[in-house]
């Protein structure tokens, strides 16, 4: 890290843990209304408790050996606002549209999407009413908003599924698996380009990857070669800075070794990820190289600052890499809308159909505000998108599988003031509800300030590591799933801080059992039953377990908020 940027963290962390624990103890809030996630359960004044692991952590707080450095996740690194672009089109001067279900509005809706981006983005105006689409609404250019009423006013009302609009998609690892499961949306944010690519591979029966390389993996190439140097660096020395540019968006690229020392690193290091046997988790090892994108803020040189310090080492035998990537969604976001698919039947686990609601894909620094979903299979997906919020986001009507999901090396996400509505019907026999998902090597993710009526903290296997789900209420009836060939559940620096279980079970809640070098603070005291698990590593996991059973009274109540404010 350069001198400069290591003083002013530094300052900025000093300051922040001073007023940090000034809350603490007076049990203030600074913060903006509480969210329902938070009512009833605030302590009054002067009984909250700081924990150990919080004053270590603000000491080392990009290098801490549990909790992992969340506070620029987001959109915009996290910013409180989302920018308010000048309307440029309303879907009423683009078609036929009624606002009572009669017409099939989706042309007009598509239409003015795409009038935005050939004019260099805006905003797309839906007035209030119910809006009936017959295909899936699709935001393929960047810094393009399509924004409703509010989530109260406008309803598009989905009549298709993704199976119906688009074919069959089976999954890239054989079986009879519908990859519509856990992929795509009747809302559908990515670039143009990779989403007709994606389109002609699954109607070609050519099930894609999915993520920011192409459906082969392929479409890249080398910008530099990268030197060592270690995680929570926000510099780096590169080889050679003549493609690189301030503003420019880049993968970091780590390639795993012979002896998948970067999956053990993933996982903490040490004697148990050592002896893991590795080599027949073959879903686990097709996730890897290690994909990170990360806006580049100055070139001095070879010396290369990032918008965000490095999630890992960064080692030789690991063959480290900038890169080119397709080309990214930026800037766009949905906003003030519900999206209500036909009530049907869920169906059996793994063979959804795809009535899905909002999924960004290659996306980053886009957002959703104030949007429902209701009668859906999978609620909000992340795919290989990155630095995108989610906020004021709900999941209601008839159940679904993956209320949240987030794979496909997803990383730097913020998921805030969301609501999982418990389901308005008896779930059908053979169906499965997970909860908030998180797989696929996906990093530095965060879900804060959350009430989920139904569901589970699902992590599904894949090797997820360094994820925070904090300021969060569950009633912790859902179930994790995931392949024995993806992997461990867990990778590293997982941390649970101020998880309110109503229901007092404990799988996936309190993880010092179970997940290496992870964190628990601040949950209910809980019980084994139901789904249980063993660790996938053996030995010491060198977690970290404090004020168990005292929900509420950890300060700071929020993890997420307190590292944005250091």
């Amino acid at each position: 890290m350069s001198g400069g940027r290591d003083t002013v963290s530094r300052r900025r962390l000093l300051a922040g843990a001073t007023a940090v624990a000034a809350v603490a103890v007076t049990g203030a809030a600074g913060t903006a209304a509480a969210s329902p996630a938070r009512q009833g359960h605030a302590p009054s004044a002067g009984q909250g408790q700081v924990p150990a692991l919080w004053h270590e952590f603000t000491r080392t707080p990009f290098t801490h050996p549990q909790i992992p450095y969340v506070g620029r996740s987001g959109r915009g690194g996290g910013a409180a606002r989302f920018p308010r672009r000048p309307v440029v089109a309303d879907i009423r001067d683009h078609g036929d549209v009624t606002d009572d279900g009669s017409t099939d509005c989706a042309p007009a809706i598509n239409r003015a999407i795409a009038a935005a981006g050939r004019a260099g983005g805006g905003t797309v105006l839906i007035p209030p009413g119910t809006f009936r689409i017959d295909d899936l609404i699709r935001l393929g250019h960047s810094n393009v908003v399509l924004r409703g009423a509010g989530s109260d006013r406008t309803k598009l009302y989905a009549t298709r599924n993704l199976t119906e609009l688009i074919g069959a998609y089976g999954s890239r690892y054989g079986g009879d698996k519908s990859s519509w499961s856990w992929a795509g949306g009747l809302i559908w944010l990515a670039p143009t380009a990779r989403w007709e690519s994606l389109v002609a591979a699954i109607r070609a029966k050519a099930w894609p990857f999915e993520g920011w390389t192409g459906n082969r993996r392929d479409e890249w190439e080398t910008l530099t070669t990268v030197e060592p140097a270690r995680q929570g660096s926000w510099t780096v020395t590169v080889a050679d800075a003549s493609r690189l540019r301030p503003g420019g968006l880049v993968l970091l690229r780590l390639a795993d070794d012979d002896g998948h020392t970067l999956l053990e690193h993933m996982s903490g290091g040490g004697p148990g990820p050592e002896a893991y046997y590795w080599d027949d988790k073959t879903k686990l090892t097709s996730y890897v190289p290690y994909e990170w994108p990360v806006r580049i803020t100055h070139v001095r040189g070879r010396k290369v600052t990032l918008e965000r310090p490095l999630p890992l080492d960064v080692r030789p035998e690991w063959d480290p890499r900038l890169t080119t990537h397709v080309p990214e969604l930026t800037g766009s976001g949905v906003e003030g809308l519900t999206l209500e698919a036909v009530e049907t039947p869920q169906s059996p686990h793994l063979l959804d159909k795809g009535y899905n609601g909002v999924v960004f894909q290659c996306a980053y620094d886009c957002w959703a505000d104030d949007v429902v979903v209701r009668h859906v299979d999978n609620g909000f997906g992340l795919v290989a998108a990155s630095a995108c919020t989610l906020r004021r986001t709900r999941v209601a009507g008839r159940g679904s599988h993956h209320p949240y999901f987030c794979r496909e090396g997803s990383h730097d996400n913020l998921v805030e003031d969301f609501t999982v509505e418990q389901r308005t019907v008896p779930a059908p026999a053979g169906t499965q509800l997970h909860g908030i998902n998180v797989e696929g090597l996906s990093s530095y993710n965060v879900w804060s300030r959350g009430e989920m009526q139904m569901g589970t903290f699902d992590s599904h296997r894949g090797l997820p590591f360094a994820n925070v789900r904090t300021d969060i209420t569950v009633n912790n009836n859902g179930r994790h799933g995931g392949d024995a060939s993806a992997g461990p559940l867990f990778g590293a620096r997982f941390t649970h801080w101020n998880i309110r279980v109503t229901n007092g079970r404990a799988g996936l809640m309190k993880i010092d059992g179970l997940a290496p070098r992870s964190a628990t603070v601040g949950v209910d005291e809980v019980s084994e039953f139901d789904q249980i698990d063993v660790p996938d590593f053996t030995g010491d996991l060198h977690s970290r377990l404090e004020l168990y059973g005292t929900t509420g009274v950890v300060r700071p109540r929020n993890l997420y908020e307190a590292q944005r404010d250091l």
